[in-house]
């Protein structure tokens, strides 16, 4: 296994996967209002006249991306990028549905882990809900911890959630 950061003409594997409604339905319900997503799916838009916007913002903003590549396939992605409203890297893992439940997250994510570390990124946060449980134990599995507890909505319905960390250096 490998990340790969793409190259622009790459990003048709982004769409694919966010587009995908079995892939994405993990996003579904949130209270958000950005451009392009879908409430029922979780789906996100990502037409072709975005690609080089967004390559470019992950470059100008030190974004990091990259597709995870297992033998010749993509089979996801993992991501991080800084929060200024938390002061903190946020960090992220997407496997496609038919990729799920092979055993690629945990690698991935130590590779991302890995990654911050060379970017001198002290920690890496992310949040989800807690019945995500098999998400859960990866993480954890990997070496983050949970720092928080708290709620917010999904599909209109209060929903408990988790902020978890982990030290990428010392």
């Amino acid at each position: 296994m490998e990340l790969v950061v793409p190259k622009l003409e790459e990003y048709y594997y982004e769409k694919q996967l966010e587009e995908d409604p079995n892939t994405m339905s993990y996003n579904a319900g949130y209270d958000v209002s950005y451009e392009g997503y879908h409430y029922d799916t979780g789906c996100i838009d990502f037409p072709e006249s975005k690609w080089e916007k967004t390559y470019q913002k992950r470059i100008s903003e030190n974004r990091y991306f990259a597709y995870i590549k297992v033998n010749d396939k993509y089979v996801g992605y993992v991501n991080y990028q800084y929060d200024k409203s938390e002061d903190r890297y946020d960090c992220g893992i997407l496997i496609e549905a038919k990729y799920r439940g092979l055993g690629y997250s945990k690698e991935a994510l130590n590779l991302l882990v890995k990654e911050a570390y060379k970017n001198n990124i002290e920690y890496l946060y992310d949040t989800f809900e807690k019945y995500r449980e098999g998400t859960l134990d990866l993480f954890l599995s990997v070496g983050f911890e949970i720092i928080e507890e708290k709620t917010w909505n999904k599909f209109e319905k209060q929903v408990d959630g988790v902020v978890v960390r982990i030290k990428t250096r010392g």
